[in-house]
């Protein structure tokens, strides 16, 4: 049977009601999309950003009588904002899928370097013997698909094939999915800490720890408010954006130790030269930039 799928790009202080509207004409499904391509990274407290621009779809499995409720549509509309034209409604005929199934091809193991995997739920390990991290596509705070997040992983890797990460603490800022600092620990180091402004974020990494069977002594989370100023750790990963690095960039490096390392990335090419120069200035000794699609993942170490 095909699905009808209504589609409107809308504002994003008008995409509740548009959304109660569709789902109050029996809407089986509702889905928000950036129209543009523009992630949202390190959200307020307490908030749930949209984009600029949002696309907003309504799926239903009733085909009768389209005219008749994109009418209801506009005059719901019209009673609701008066003055305020209706946005442009498409629709279209979708042909019956096993969306679920296609939904969860998309998503297939990812090598990291040369030990870590991060394997979804439905997988089996490709290789059973590696560290193989379970994680499956949840609230988009990184599954190790987006660059940035690949690209801490392998440099991740690459430290605990050089025995760089036994036994030392580490520092995860922005933690999200709590992927990173979960890697760490899987990897060698002995605890973590993950702070995040988010508390869906610091819920979502509690979760994929226990599921990843890190034990709740080796990982503590947190706000970044309740961190104290002069905990210091052998390792600081921060993937976040290239704004907040360069206005963190004291409070960030202040928890690096005495010889101790740093990775930053949720950096554009264009932007490694500003975040560069910030932690140059905090007594950081920075590396080359590693660059994938046009994002940069920036390494150093502070002098012992």
């Amino acid at each position: 049977m095909p699905w009808l799928q209504l589609k409107a790009r809308i504002a994003p202080e008008r995409a509740e009601l548009l959304e109660e509207l569709l789902l109050a004409e029996g809407a089986t499904a509702i889905t928000l999309q950036d129209a543009h391509d523009d992630p949202v990274f390190e959200p307020e407290r307490g908030t749930t950003p949209l984009w600029d621009e949002t696309v907003l779809s309504g799926l239903y499995d009733d085909l009768e009588g389209l005219e008749a409720m994109l009418e209801r549509l506009a005059a719901a509309w019209a009673e609701t904002l008066p003055g305020e034209p209706c946005p442009v409604i498409e629709h279209e005929l979708l042909a019956d899928r096993d969306w679920e199934r296609e939904w969860m091809e998309d998503f297939q193991p990812l090598r990291m370097g040369q030990r870590l995997w991060i394997v979804p739920s439905w997988h089996q390990p490709p290789d059973p013997d590696a560290v193989n991290l379970h994680l499956d596509p949840g609230l988009a705070f990184g599954t190790g698909t987006h660059p940035t997040t690949a690209l801490c992983l392998e440099w991740l890797d690459g430290l605990a094939l050089a025995g760089e990460l036994d036994g030392v603490e580490v520092l995860d800022v922005g933690c999200g999915s709590g992927i990173l600092a979960i890697a760490a620990l899987r990897l060698g180091a002995a605890m973590a800490t993950g702070t995040d402004i988010d508390p869906q974020a610091l819920q979502a990494s509690r979760d994929n720890a226990e599921r990843n069977d890190v034990a709740a002594h080796e990982l503590s989370l947190c706000y970044p408010e309740q961190l104290a100023a002069d905990r210091r750790f052998a390792l600081v990963i921060a993937n976040i954006l290239a704004g907040p690095l360069v206005a963190l960039a004291p409070t960030i490096a202040g928890h690096v130790a005495q010889g101790g390392q740093l990775a930053l990335s949720g950096i554009l090419e264009r932007q490694a030269d500003e975040v560069l120069e910030a932690y140059r200035d905090q007594g950081l000794t920075m590396d080359e930039p590693r660059v994938r699609e046009g994002w940069v993942c920036l390494s150093g170490r502070r002098p012992a």
